[in-house]
């Protein structure tokens, strides 16, 4: 049940820092941050980011448990 609710907060922390660097241009070196297109919409997304962030948000719903 921790993954589930790790999983938002994996992608809030990875869109939000991928925003910031991507919106200047940067690739942010081991992060690949790029432009992800979805229908209509284009937003920067990394996917190291997103798994980084989401196994450290599941490691400390683990730890409060």
């Amino acid at each position: 049940m921790e993954f589930v609710k790790a999983v938002p907060l994996g992608a809030i922390l990875s869109g939000v820092v991928s925003l910031v660097i991507g919106s200047q241009g940067a690739k942010g070196g081991q992060m690949a941050i790029h432009l992800a297109e979805v229908s209509h919409y284009s937003f920067y997304w990394s996917w190291p980011l997103f798994f980084a962030g989401a196994g450290l948000a599941w490691g400390i719903m683990l730890l409060q448990r």
